[in-house]
């Protein structure tokens, strides 16, 4: 919730009923839920003051003042809005656009490097740069005879 705050709030919250809400609420405590609306609100000024047309909801203001979002292409239901959700968190995330994690502590770490397919790239690279030959050049003279191969 707190990785894209007004993204949550179109996709997720509001299909939350109050009874959800306020359960949310009580697991975050106070300052999980001062949090979570600070981040909001900042989210929606810095929006309004630099709109970014590659995001899914824009907001502009309405004529008293208030904060209003565009919602052409948001879902129709709970379950839709939470399955896109999780769809643009774990797109974020392997784009490598998560603040939150360190990519670097994965990326250098070579515990986490897969060896098989290392070794693979590697053998893979040494056949490639043999040239083909054959054992038997023209200038040989050619094996004629039995094949090895025993006839009933």
């Amino acid at each position: 919730m707190l990785a894209d705050p007004l993204l949550y709030d179109r996709l997720v919250r509001r299909f939350q009923s109050a009874a959800e809400r306020e359960a949310d609420g009580r697991a975050k405590g106070y300052s999980g839920i001062l949090e979570a609306d600070l981040l909001r609100s900042e989210a929606k000024i810095e929006a309004l003051a630099h709109p970014d047309p590659s995001l899914p909801v824009q907001y502009t203001r309405g004529p008293s003042g208030e904060i209003l979002a565009n919602d052409d292409d948001m879902p129709e239901s709970k379950e839709e809005g939470q399955k896109q959700w999780r769809k643009l968190m774990e797109l974020r995330f392997l784009s490598g656009q998560d603040t939150d994690f360190d990519y670097g502590e994965i990326d250098d770490n070579e515990a986490w490097d897969d060896k098989v397919q290392e070794a693979r790239d590697f053998e893979d690279a040494y056949f490639d740069k043999e040239e083909e030959s054959w054992s038997l050049e023209e200038s040989e003279t050619k094996l004629s005879g039995e094949t090895g191969i025993q006839d009933f």
